[in-house]
């Protein structure tokens, strides 16, 4: 016969067990039974002209070719469209590169920049930091942008979510940004409208509902 106190020992382990909370899963164990939130609307923008300065970023031959990203490929058309009436109603046009080592010259031909229109060096995500691009917009007189780019969760999510919260307007068009999956795409458009202090200086549109 065990003693009595082995006894109340191997009750107590038991009991512990037993009653031992199952512990919660977290977000990438449940990641397969995560339910998409209802699409962002896509909402009509007017933008002034004079007031307004295109981000176009990282369009280069590295980054935006069938081969390498036929999502963004795919929208090149609908980009140049939208920048040519944009410069000729005289908006600013700003582009940047993206690759380290890349230059002015590996912008897509489709979108080669005019005479004197800036081009950003390969900064990062965020094209605010280390770049004078808050100086530009400030000396342009700059208040809204419109924000373009592949990949869509870096360029287009962390300079439009920068601009926002320094208080400019921003549009981003959905079929201006890309992703090398539709996935990243979503979460940028999703991110952009519903963050404090973001969403509330955001328009998700599409190029055919920006009227100037």
């Amino acid at each position: 016969m065990k003693p009595l106190y082995t006894l109340l020992l191997s009750a107590s382990v038991a009991l512990g067990v037993a009653t031992t909370p199952v512990q919660a899963q977290n977000a990438i164990e449940e990641w397969a039974t995560a339910k998409f939130p209802a699409p962002p609307p896509l909402k009509p923008a007017k933008i002034d002209a004079k007031e307004t300065a295109l981000l176009v970023m990282d369009f280069t031959k590295q980054t935006c070719t069938p081969e390498r990203r036929k999502r963004c490929a795919d929208q090149v058309a609908g980009v140049q469209k939208f920048v040519a009436e944009a410069r000729a109603k005289g908006a600013v046009i700003i582009y940047s590169v993206a690759v380290p080592n890349s230059v002015p010259a590996d912008i897509l031909p489709a979108l080669t920049p005019a005479a004197g229109e800036t081009v950003l060096p390969p900064l990062g995500p965020d094209k605010f930091i280390n770049s004078d691009l808050e100086w530009l917009l400030k000396f342009k007189g700059i208040k809204t942008v419109v924000a373009m780019g592949t990949q869509a969760q870096t360029s287009v999510l962390h300079t439009g979510s920068t601009a926002a919260l320094k208080g400019y307007k921003v549009i981003v068009p959905v079929d201006g940004m890309s992703g090398d999956e539709v996935f990243p795409e979503l979460y940028t458009a999703w991110h952009l409208t519903t963050a404090a202090r973001i969403s509330s200086n955001v328009t998700l549109t599409k190029f055919e509902m920006i009227g100037f």
